[in-house]
């Protein structure tokens, strides 16, 4: 193993858990084999929790996220990171979905604020938060709002308000589908000021007044901590306060691509349960091409069609993560080149039109190699349809595929607001 003498691992196979113990004393790196090993351990804790209780959280390979400092993959190794590429950022985070979707979309939100504050110009509260970053802290969202305006815009006046309040500003207000927030040490909330400009701040999910309800009732991705986040008179420092990061970028095609990496890492396990599930069946059926459900040729096909989903699933993400690689390497003293930054956000809406529909297709066809017994809810074949269901919701297929046509059609650039 590389880097032996500065990460020191256990393994206790005899515990009666099965557990494995990770402790980690340098930043993990993407296609390291201590990265082999905190994905197997993350998809062995779910894998249990399944067994034991539905809505048993991920707290523990929350846990080994932050001691292992995933969170850090993108930071280059000077600033404590793994100085990972945003493509190599994507192929972990499919590997991570492929152990537990839920996971991997809590760091959904700490990922893009890495970015931004990675892109924001250099002075001491940036690299205050790089800081934090490398030493293993995550960062939650409190954005969306539910009220009578269209959803998206940039521009939006929030109901929550930030005021001045004798040395600092106080925050009051309401915000849900807080995902990962529930698992986040610090949240970046999204506010107007009195005189209904947009402002954000980032403040500790423990400071007085900040409310986590775990009231995320989706039937998808059910413990991602996507509940409601209330506000009540908490104290915001100045510095607390964001500049220069949230207008830097036109489209945000990092948060969108990002759930088509989760629905990637969701169809690799979809072929690993169809495999499972051909090779534990004990019989067959009387007509079916063959004796046995291995030795059949139609679930063969079957199988053949799965991977082959999943396969051109993450090849068309990591493509699209390319395009967030050339835009990210050609900022310009903080300058985003729109160009590139509409063809990243093009080629992110464009993986999500045709991935999700692999997705939703693979995840019905999952259950063509079982009888009857697979739809027992014993079995929870149909959590990958449900938490596909639910990714692809975040906004509807129906409308990126009519802006794409729009584009190629008549040249009209894609809407810069928070769904593209």
């Amino acid at each position: 193993m590389t880097n032996q003498e500065q990460l020191k691992y256990e393994i206790n196979h005899n515990s009666k858990d099965h557990s494995t113990l990770l402790t980690f004393t340098t930043p993990i790196k993407a296609g390291s084999p201590e990265l082999d090993l905190l994905i197997v351990e993350i998809a062995r804790d779910a894998e249990k929790r399944r067994r034991t209780d539905d809505r048993s959280h991920p707290y523990y390979a929350i846990d080994l996220i932050r001691q292992s400092r995933l969170g850090a993959l993108r930071l280059p190794e000077e600033l404590g990171g793994g100085g990972a590429s945003i493509r190599d950022l994507f192929y972990v985070v499919i590997r991570l979905a492929e152990a537990d979707p839920d996971v991997a979309h809590i760091l959904r939100t700490h990922f893009n604020f890495v970015e931004k504050f990675l892109l924001s110009p250099k002075n001491e509260v940036r690299d205050t938060r790089l800081v934090r970053v490398a030493e293993g802290a995550i960062f939650g969202n409190a954005i969306t709002e539910i009220s009578s305006r269209n959803v998206g815009s940039l521009d939006v006046v929030y109901e929550t308000t930030l005021s001045p309040d004798c040395d600092g500003y106080r925050l009051n207000g309401t915000k849900y589908f807080s995902t990962g927030t529930l698992y986040a040490d610090f949240v970046g909330v999204r506010a107007s000021t009195s005189e209904g400009l947009p402002v954000n701040v980032i403040i500790p999910t423990n400071r007085e007044g900040v409310v986590l309800e775990d009231d995320w009732d989706g039937i998808g991705q059910k413990l991602t901590g996507s509940g409601t986040t209330r506000l009540n008179n908490v104290f915001v420092n100045t510095e607390e306060i964001l500049e220069g990061i949230h207008d830097q970028f036109q489209f945000n095609s990092l948060l969108q691509l990002y759930l088509q990496a989760i629905i990637a890492g969701i169809l690799r396990n979809v072929v690993s349960d169809a495999k499972a599930l051909i090779q534990s069946r004990s019989r067959t059926y009387s007509h079916a091409a063959a004796d046995t459900g291995p030795a059949d040729p139609q679930l063969q096909q079957i199988i053949g069609q799965l991977s082959s989903s999943a396969f051109a699933a993450e090849a068309i993400v990591l493509a699209a993560a390319d395009a967030q690689d050339t835009l990210v390497n050609h900022v310009d003293d903080g300058v985003i080149d729109y160009a590139l930054d509409h063809n990243a956000s093009l080629q992110a809406a464009q993986a999500k039109v045709i991935v999700e529909d692999f997705a939703f297709k693979a995840s019905t066809l999952l259950f063509d190699v079982g009888g009857a017994s697979a739809t027992k809810q014993s079995a929870n074949l149909d959590r990958h349809w449900r938490n596909i269901r639910t990714l692809a919701s975040h906004n509807p297929t129906v409308y990126k595929s009519r802006t794409i046509g729009n584009y190629i059609v008549n040249g009209t650039d894609l809407p810069m607001n928070g769904y593209y």
